[in-house]
């Protein structure tokens, strides 16, 4: 049996795509819905809006990440690559994808790929992201997203 290298997770979230996507979009809110507790912090002004781009995190563990924009199609769609700074991507790929139901309601699906992962040391992290693993920032997003949407901004 061949090993599951692509997992995503999705549910509907009761807030418009144009919301939800403004909290992906922008790295600095990333660290609030970020269900495996792996970001820390990111600098402001690094808003997403184009393929190419490319914004740095900090991570929990100290270490910071160049995280390389290769798809973007704003209010629906956006995926990156990450490497350590000044290193290229290393193949995996972290994806957000939106699917508007209705004007407040919309389906969320987030996505992780390693089916392209050439370093071998980060296999067993990879493995780590399990289906429950990817839900809990989706259910953590979908908190934020319905807060700002009702016009109550949860933070924790």
């Amino acid at each position: 049996m061949s090993e599951q290298r692509i997992v995503s997770a999705e549910r509907h979230v009761s807030a418009p795509a144009e919301v939800i996507f403004k909290l992906i979009a922008d790295p600095v809110r990333q660290p609030e819905w970020d269900g495996n507790d792996n970001l820390s912090h990111a600098d402001q002004g690094q808003r997403i809006t184009a393929v190419d781009q490319s914004f740095t995190m900090e991570l929990t563990n100290g270490q910071t990440r160049t995280n390389h924009v290769i798809e973007f199609e704003e209010g629906r769609r956006i995926a990156w690559k990450p490497a350590p700074v000044g290193e290229e991507p290393r193949g995996h790929i972290w994806r957000w994808e939106l699917e508007p139901v209705d004007d407040v309601t919309t389906l969320v699906r987030h996505t992780y790929d390693w089916t392209d992962l050439t370093d071998e040391t980060r296999f067993e992290r990879a493995r780590s992201y399990t289906e429950e693993a990817l839900a809990a920032s989706v259910e953590k997003l979908a908190d934020l997203a319905e807060g700002v949407a009702s016009g109550a901004e949860v933070t924790d």
